[in-house]
């Protein structure tokens, strides 16, 4: 059974499970932070070599199963950072 299909029963999945029905531009951002800590959106297509709009719809598909956490860049507060919250 996939992890979508446990989702849908009211299950909930969590860890890499998670991620592993993702389309391969979200498993390449969530093994990116996972290595890298945290980066903001930019720093994770540079780091991927995607374009800005892949890393986007890959950050919102890891949000939607609680993949990554993001918060402010105490930086310059116009950015987020984000930050893998599954256990490696």
């Amino acid at each position: 059974m996939s992890a979508t299909e446990l989702a849908s029963e009211g299950t909930e999945v969590v860890g890499w499970d998670a991620v592993a029905d993702l389309p391969p531009s979200a498993k390449l951002v969530a093994k990116v932070l996972e290595y890298n800590g945290q980066l903001t959106q930019s720093g994770i297509a540079e780091e991927t070599m995607l374009p800005p709009r892949t890393v986007r719809y890959a950050l919102t598909r890891l949000e939607e199963v609680d993949a990554v956490e993001s918060r402010f860049s105490f930086t310059d507060a116009r950015k987020r950072v984000y930050a893998l919250a599954i256990d490696a």
